[in-house]
This record gives C-alpha cells, structure tokens and sequence, in this order.
C-alpha cells in the first residue's frame, strides 16, 4: 500500500516565476553598469598613451634640434614619402638616435646617446581600434586641424607636433 504526503516541499510555478523575473530585473541594471566601466577603461587607456606618447615627442623634439621625429628619414635626410616617415617616427621612439635622427638598434651612448623613448620596440595599440600603427602628414601647418578616419592608431603632424588618435572618434583627446 502506497502513501501519498501531502506536505511535499519545494518550489511552486508562481515563485519560480517570480525568481526568474528578479533575475532579468537585476542583469538590466548590472550589465549596462559593466559596458560603461569598459568604456571608461578603454578612454582612460587611450587618455594615459597619449599623454605618454606626447611627453616621448616632446622630449624627442628637445633633443633633436627642434625636429620632430619622422621630419627625417632614419639616415638623416628627407623621408621619402608619409610611409616612410611614419617608419622614421615609430623607430625614432623606440630605438636609440643621435641629434639628427639617424636610428641604431644598438646601445651606443656615444654616437646614438638618445632614446628610446617608448619602450617594447612598438607604439602602444589604440584600445578602441587596436592597432599600433601611424598616420604621419608631413605637410599641414594649422595647428587647428585634426581629421581622423580610424585606418590607423595614431595621426601625427611632423611640422605642428600634433599628435592624436586615429580611431575615428577620439581625435579631441
């Protein structure tokens, strides 16, 4: 002979419900909360590599004869094209240079006693767009203008010292 109870515990299909609604209320309200703290990590990532990488051509300029790097090619003479001035710019950063910017990879405080000005060999990346790369005009004078276009991580204008992101929406920064 089977007993049926009558006092079975667990969870009825009303507060199952009511669980469930709860949860969805509580992930409306935290995952917005989560985009948003993403959004102010990535600024404040490109804010804090700006800053840094204005100070590198700064010091860069000070040092070289109120040159800015890539206004010369890696020799020393003129950069062949924006290409080959955006390769001078990122080598005179990060490798070492004598006054008129010829580059070394080698420590010789002698004849390259200056740099590198940003460590690990690269720029850092553009968190919003990823890439390390950058833009060099080589021709604008206004200091004024600043146009982006995101197909690089940085745009920088050798005669104005203007440097800016290049993701298609930070160049204010």
């Amino acid at each position: 002979m089977k007993r049926f109870l009558l006092n079975q515990k667990g969870f009825t299909l009303i507060e199952m419900i009511i669980v469930v609604i709860i949860m969805g209320i509580l992930a409306a309200v935290i995952i917005p909360q989560i985009a948003v703290t993403t959004g102010d990590a990535q600024l404040s990532t490109l804010q804090t590599d700006l800053t840094s990488m204005r100070n590198a051509v700064e010091i860069y300029y000070a040092q070289h004869n109120s040159t800015y790097p890539g206004a010369l090619s890696i020799t020393g003479g003129a950069p062949a094209d924006d290409a080959a001035a955006a390769t001078a710019f990122v080598q005179q950063l990060t490798r070492y240079t004598n006054a008129s910017g010829v580059v070394s990879d080698d420590v010789d405080r002698t004849n390259f006693p200056f740099g590198p000005y940003i460590k690990g060999g690269a720029l850092p990346e553009n968190p919003y767009n990823n890439l390390d790369t950058v833009h060099l005009d080589r021709t604008e004078t206004d200091i004024t203008v600043k146009a982006s276009d995101g197909s690089t991580a940085w745009k920088f204008y050798s005669l104005t010292g203007v440097l800016m992101a290049d993701d298609g929406a930070h160049d204010t920064e």
